[in-house]
């Protein structure tokens, strides 16, 4: 197998909202595509991280039993603080729900996170250490 992935599936309880969301609130790109059913987004570069179950849940402050947590948080790395922050209203003014607000981190950096209309959970994040995934596209 080769070191990518390459696309995430989100399960939606309602398509036109959740596009509206993702294409109109958070502005990603939708492939322009007619299909039945489906939207796609096209974006750049993806990484794929592995940690404990019960951990994540901890960091993004929900139960790891039950509704409140699914076992994964997709996650948007930015380049500086203030981009966590900018993000994270973004997502709100279009209909998220803040999970955890931004705030300096365990391991060095700053994040939050935030619920999408289906619940599904987005870290944002700035990391001091390293930069995660492409840069400025």
């Amino acid at each position: 197998m080769k070191p990518r992935i390459s696309m995430l599936t989100l399960g939606v309880g309602d398509l036109d909202r959740a596009t509206r969301f993702y294409e109109q609130g958070l502005g990603l790109p939708r492939y322009p595509m007619e299909a039945a059913g489906v939207a796609f987004f096209a974006l750049h570069g993806t990484w794929l991280a592995l940690y404990p179950w019960t951990a994540l849940a901890e960091d993004a402050t929900v139960p790891a039993e039950g509704s409140g947590f699914r076992g994964c948080a997709l996650a948007h790395n930015v380049s500086t603080r203030e981009e966590v922050d900018q993000v994270l209203e973004q997502a709100l003014n279009a209909g998220a729900r803040l999970v955890k607000p931004a705030q300096d981190a365990f391991w060095g950096g700053y994040s939050g996170y935030f619920a999408d209309p289906d619940g599904h959970l987005w870290e944002v994040a700035w990391n001091p250490f390293m930069a995660i995934g492409p840069q400025d596209v």
